[in-house]
């Protein structure tokens, strides 16, 4: 099994489900990365900003993305600019250079026609589809041609600003639980998190 096969095993292990869009964001996040030609980030030398948005059935393609980058939202280095596309833009920091890239529908008509989406559509988990069903749009994903099934940009100049990182937390005088001191408010000189306060401004 080659490097980038035990990346995609790992990355589904990690997601938790075999399935079209996860495959997509593996094979993404590996383009961008050749691309720019970086290596993961295991700190915080890479940021991604992911298009997908919320609320829709290819949401797995984030997981893809944050696996194979490294970029994750525990870590503060991937945001979304939700406009419901399977795109990201990962930015080298060190270097500061960029590239966007983006799925390309042209698999989506045997994608849509499939027995697992089949299933999906009618409600059944993807954890309760045949794994045969759930290898037959992984492996249509990972074997396509890159040039059928994504669109890599230019690389571009991109001189990324880093928000500055809050160290600071205090103790909510009314739940006792730990907050991040701009998400505190003060109510008559006490200290209290936005449930306490009960409100958010």
């Amino acid at each position: 099994m080659n490097d980038n096969k035990q990346i995609l095993m790992d990355a589904l292990k990690f997601h938790g489900h075999k399935c079209w869009a996860s495959t997509a964001g593996v094979r993404i996040g590996l383009a961008a990365m050749a691309a720019l030609g970086v290596e993961r980030s295991g700190a915080k030398s890479l940021h991604a900003i992911v298009e997908y948005g919320d609320h829709h059935g290819a949401m797995c393609f984030g997981d893809g993305i944050q696996y194979t980058t490294g970029c994750t939202f525990g870590k503060g280095n991937v945001s979304k600019d939700p406009k419901g596309k399977l795109a990201v833009t990962l930015i080298d920091k060190a270097n500061k250079k960029a590239v966007r890239v983006a799925y390309k529908p042209t698999l989506q008509k045997q994608i849509k026609e499939s027995a697992f989406m089949q299933k999906r559509s009618a409600g059944v988990p993807p954890t309760q589809i045949p794994e045969e069903e759930q290898w037959e749009l992984v492996n249509l994903i990972w074997d396509a041609p890159a040039e059928q099934m994504m669109n890599v940009g230019p690389v571009l100049a991109y001189d990324w600003q880093e928000p500055a990182e809050i160290i600071r937390f205090a103790v909510c005088s009314g739940c006792g639980e730990l907050v991040a001191e701009p998400y505190l408010r003060l109510v008559e000189g006490q200290p209290l998190c936005m449930d306490c306060a009960g409100y958010a401004v």
